[in-house]
């Protein structure tokens, strides 16, 4: 049998390229290492002001993977401002006028950030229920929806209040698990936490990150695949290379604890940046998502390339535990590169 797909988040939004995949409601200044990011969020940064454009282009956004071929499309983010502010701008306890300046990215960026000046707690009301079933009427086959985790947010916002970072992660936890219950009783059987802060800060991860991972799931009916991702990190535009990027060792201090987290599915990438095989054995007990088309670059891979590093992969792995998928979200490409990336990829997925 073919291997399955999938793909990891954001999809190219129509009509911007690069960093402007932070979309209208904010401006990035700079983007490199070292250089301040200036968010300025409007009326709109919630992902409202269009809500017939943003709909559409979700539709669009997940008939363009199916026409590639992929098992299991996401709704391709289209509404999101970013997709970690998008999120907090449905909790309680953030203030987006009170902006904070805030290095984070393990010193990769600098940034004004929004504030943390009340408890975290979920508003009344769901979103991403009404977000999941505008995409899956798109298609029948079945939409992921994607989530950014406790340590992400937490990086990438400023805390003026709690002074705690276990006890704003585990707030964050479960106001998550209340968005992450509603996809499920949507009808959503493919829900994914984004960490990639886990592979910058392996303490905090091992500390409380894997058990608020857990309290994000809490509750889930078992028809519900719960999937975690995790990656080196990208540059603020595409094609640069010299950029800021995580160990590759956290994988390896990581890789138990996560084979024992409530999870089902672990992404990773591995064409931007190969892991040794000797890592997917470590995973024992989960099934993998395994980048294996390059985010960052616009060369688009050829479908023997591909083949190779899954044939290399299925060394070390089953084939009924390897998924393929782009290494990460594809906002860095143009529509034309990311379907011409993953059209080779489902076909090499069904090569092998």
């Amino acid at each position: 049998m073919p291997l399955n797909t999938t793909c990891i988040g954001a999809y190219p939004k129509p009509g911007r390229t690069g960093t402007d995949h932070w979309g209208p409601d904010q401006v990035q200044t700079g983007g490199k290492a070292g250089q301040a990011r200036s968010f300025h969020y409007g009326a709109g940064a919630g992902g409202e002001v269009n809500a017939d454009r943003s709909d559409a282009d979700t539709r669009a956004a997940v008939r363009d993977q199916v026409a590639c071929g992929v098992d299991i499309p996401t709704d391709g983010e289209p509404r999101r401002e970013n997709f970690i502010h998008y999120q907090c701008h449905h909790f309680h306890g953030f203030d987006f006028e009170q902006l904070t300046r805030k290095v984070h990215r393990s010193g990769g960026a600098v940034g004004d950030l929004p504030t943390i000046t009340g408890k975290i707690a979920p508003k009344p009301g769901h979103f991403l229920d009404h977000d999941y079933l505008i995409a899956q009427a798109a298609t029948e086959r079945p939409v992921k929806i994607t989530l950014p985790g406790p340590l992400t947010i937490i990086d990438t916002t400023a805390d003026a209040h709690y002074g705690d970072a276990n006890a704003l992660a585990r707030d964050l936890a479960d106001a998550l698990n209340y968005e992450v219950r509603a996809l499920a009783a949507a009808g959503c059987r493919h829900i994914q936490i984004d960490e990639p802060l886990f592979a910058r800060e392996v303490d905090d991860a091992l500390s409380f990150g894997m058990e608020c991972l857990d309290r994000c799931f809490h509750g889930l009916p078992p028809e519900v695949t719960r999937v975690m991702h995790m990656c080196c990190g990208y540059p603020g535009q595409l094609d640069e290379v010299d950029y800021p990027k995580a160990d590759p060792g956290s994988y390896f201090a990581l890789a138990g604890a996560l084979d024992q987290c409530a999870i089902d599915q672990i992404s990773i990438e591995h064409a931007h940046r190969a892991n040794e095989g000797r890592l997917l054995e470590l995973f024992a007990r989960k099934d993998v998502i395994l980048g294996v088309v390059d985010i960052a670059i616009s060369r688009i891979e050829p479908v023997e390339e591909i083949v190779d590093r899954l044939t290399r992969a299925l060394e070390h792995i089953a084939p009924d535990r390897l998924i393929a998928a782009p290494d990460c979200g594809l906002p860095l490409l143009d529509r034309a590169g990311a379907m011409a990336k993953l059209t080779n990829m489902c076909i090499a997925a069904g090569l092998v």
